[in-house]
C-alpha cells in the first residue's frame, strides 16, 4: 500500500490553500508540515504531501513511498532495487526525525522519481 505521495509545487502557499478547500468534501484537513518547505494532508490511510519545488533535499517532484511489512522488508527492497538499475538515494535505516520508529530506504527509478520504502513500527523481534 501507499504511505505517502509528495508532489512539488511552484507556490507552496497557493497550493495549501487550494488543497485545504477542494478537500473539505472529501473530509481530508491538514495534519503538519514547515512553513515555505511542505504540508502534509491526511487522506485516510496515507499522507497527500506538497513541497516548494525549489527545496533543497533528496526529494524529486515526484515522491512515492510504499509501506512494508518489516525492517527485512525495507532491506531486501532496497536491494532489489538497487539490482534493477536504481540509484541510492538514502540506504536502509532509522530514521528518527521522522518518528522514533521511522525505518525506510530510498532510491532514484530509471525515471528519476524518489522511491521509498518504509515501516513505522518498532524494530522486528528476533
Amino acid at each position: 500500500m501507499i504511505d505517502h505521495v509528495t508532489v512539488a509545487v511552484s507556490d507552496l502557499a497557493a497550493s495549501k490553500l487550494f488543497y485545504e478547500k477542494a478537500f473539505v468534501p472529501l473530509g481530508y484537513q491538514l495534519s503538519f508540515g514547515e512553513e515555505g518547505v511542505f504540508w502534509a494532508f491526511n487522506i485516510g490511510d496515507g499522507l497527500f504531501e506538497i513541497m516548494q519545488a525549489a527545496s533543497p533535499g533528496p526529494l524529486t517532484r515526484v515522491h512515492v513511498a510504499f509501506r512494508a511489512k518489516s525492517h527485512a522488508q525495507v532491506d531486501a527492497f532496497y536491494q532489489a532495487a538497487l539490482a534493477a538499475g536504481a540509484a541510492d538515494n538514502g540506504a536502509p535505516g532509522p530514521r528518527p526525525a521522522y518518528t522514533p520508529n521511522y525505518y525506510a530506504a530510498f532510491v532514484i527509478d530509471p525515471n528519476g522519481y524518489n522511491i521509498e520504502a518504509m515501516i513505522d513500527e518498532a524494530a522486528d523481534a528476533g
